[in-house]
């Protein structure tokens, strides 16, 4: 029986446009708010607003977040597969797994931003079909090592019965892939994946969730198996709307160019425009947050939208 306690609710802290004391503050004060997950980007140029501006680095923040920490788990939302060596990603999600205590979680996509590869000289590939047959393989590899096997890659991939030597602290550290392509990410999400994440209105995320099960009956997977997490954006709560509007321009500005949080409301009609996601089972939902950081809007999701979301699933499950 569904039932309150199923929930998840997280935060994804913006590692761009912020210095790193206050990056490092919001990640405790996340986990002392009691969420459950905290996330950050793999991205090497700003992807919001200016992309001329400052950004950390996504795997380091984490390492940082973890010693910073003590409840929420942490990964990447999601992994750029195009940056590194699948076989070297198990391994440094292991290692975060150690320094973490067990809270790791490999979030991992195809990559899509073409201007940060070419400054950095990556290759990019020949387009998002390309990408997602590296994210494959990538994903096979990662979950061998992950799960104590020593994969070899097959088409795109080098590594020869690769070890993974301490193992994870998890029995099953898990792997989050993000993206909707029905094609191909679904497929991969099928295969390997113990989380996916998605964003957008209700309808498509519902047609997205059919694609998976479809998937996931093709390649039989027990489709349960998998956890939803849903991309709720960027808030803001407050009980004046002239306020939350003035509160979301403030943080577009410090973006350069961006307009700020494309949502504004109060706590209960954030719950009302979340709650049919949940009857389609998603309960993992996380929000976006950035610097500077809307402290009110983060212990109001906390104290007021999730009691709201909780009594919607108990009701829900009568």
């Amino acid at each position: 029986m569904t039932d309150g306690r199923e929930l998840k609710l997280g935060v994804l802290a913006w590692n761009q446009y912020t210095d790193w004391e206050s990056l490092e503050a919001i990640g405790r004060r996340v986990d002392e708010l009691g969420y459950d997950s905290l996330w950050t980007w793999d991205h090497l140029y700003p992807i919001v607003g200016d992309a001329e501006g400052p950004i950390f680095e996504g795997w380091l923040t984490l390492a940082a977040w973890a010693q910073a920490t003590r409840k929420v788990t942490l990964g990447l939302m999601v992994g750029a597969n195009t940056f590194r060596n699948p076989a070297l990603v198990a391994k440094m999600a292991t290692t975060l797994d150690h320094i973490s205590g067990g809270r790791a979680v490999l979030g991992i996509g195809g990559a899509w931003f073409e201007t940060e590869h070419i400054a950095y000289g990556i290759n990019f590939g020949s387009g998002f079909g390309e990408r997602l047959n590296w994210l494959d393989e990538a994903a096979m590899v990662m979950r061998g090592m992950l799960d104590g096997s020593t994969p070899s890659g097959r088409r795109f991939y080098a590594a020869k019965s690769v070890r993974n030597d301490p193992p994870p602290v998890q029995g099953r550290l898990p792997i989050l892939i993000g993206g909707g392509g029905e094609r191909k990410t679904l497929a991969t999400v099928a295969r390997y994946a113990d989380a996916w994440n998605v964003g957008g209105d209700v309808e498509r995320v519902k047609h997205k969730d059919a694609v998976l099960r479809d998937w996931c009956a093709q390649t039989g997977r027990d489709q349960s198996e998998i956890e939803r997490t849903l991309q709720a954006g960027s808030v803001v709560l407050r009980d004046d709307p002239a306020e939350a509007r003035r509160v979301a321009t403030e943080i577009g500005r410090a973006h350069r160019g961006w307009r700020g949080p494309e949502w504004v409301g109060t706590p209960e009609q954030l719950a009302d425009r979340l709650a049919p996601y949940l009857d389609i089972g998603f309960r993992h939902i996380y929000f976006d947050s950035q610097a500077p950081w809307d402290i009110e809007t983060l212990e109001r999701i906390i104290g007021e939208v999730r009691p709201a979301l909780r009594d919607h699933l108990l009701a829900a499950a009568r």
